[in-house]
């Protein structure tokens, strides 16, 4: 689909990636953007950009109610951005298991919850798109993440899965595996990080060229490409980070 004069909702729009989601779409002419956040006072600044084409809103995708009143207020969206996330440090046997619950929450359910939320109206609006905001660790997980990585891998098979369903209803869905990233999440993590500005540009790319998957920086690139000679390799060289 093109990113001008489309109606776009975004998921965890007050920093980083999804901050740069609703800048870039803005940029790049689309008619609406509604940026949503669990504290809609956090996206003011975003806000004053262009206050007749943003639009702020409540939603906090683990609560079913919040997602069913951001549609029912967002109802001309034909691109959905579900860029909300958290990412919580500890391995699958000593990580904190109620921080395990919450990537899992968010990160897996948050995302199914929003795109049941908003796809009967893009299909309804004629079609459009999904983006899923996900990880090149979803493939092969580093152990010191046990619980996010399982949760990005969770969203990584609902993103194939929503293909399935939605491929006839005219709404393409397109899974965004960057690598890590310059943001809140990963501040003090000293590792090569992408810019969040460089992640979104690539995806917006990818989403107008109808790229399934996008691997938005060079080191997602190569582990995406090591993936898919040799699974394996991308496990031992991941666990062994």
């Amino acid at each position: 689909m093109q990113i001008k004069d489309s109606v776009a909702l975004v998921t965890g729009a007050n920093r980083g990636i999804g901050a740069q989601f609703v800048a870039q779409l803005l940029a790049r002419g689309a008619g609406r953007i509604y940026a949503t956040a669990r504290r809609p006072e956090t996206l003011e600044s975003l806000v004053a950009a262009a206050p007749d084409r943003i639009v702020a809103l409540r939603l906090d995708v683990t609560d079913v109610d919040q997602v069913a009143a951001a549609a029912r207020t967002a109802t001309d969206v034909n691109l959905l951005v579900n860029n909300a996330g958290v990412l919580a440090f500890g391995g699958p046997l000593d990580g904190d298991l109620e921080l395990a619950e919450r990537d899992m929450a968010v990160n897996y359910l948050g995302t199914l919850k929003a795109t049941r939320g908003f796809a009967p109206l893009i299909e309804a609006n004629g079609g459009g798109a999904i983006v899923n905001v996900l990880t090149i660790v979803g493939f092969a997980p580093m152990a010191a993440l046990g619980g996010y990585c399982a949760s990005k891998a969770a969203a990584h098979c609902l993103t194939q899965a929503l293909r399935g369903q939605l491929a006839g209803k005219g709404i393409t869905v397109h899974g965004v595996y960057p690598a890590g990233v310059d943001t809140d999440m990963l501040a003090g993590v000293d590792f090569p990080k992408a810019a969040p500005a460089d992640v979104v540009r690539a995806a917006l790319d990818g989403v107008e060229a109808g790229d399934e998957e996008i691997l938005p920086d060079p080191i997602s690139a190569e582990a995406y490409k090591l993936y898919l000679a040799d699974p394996k390799a991308l496990e031992r060289q991941n666990l062994a980070a």
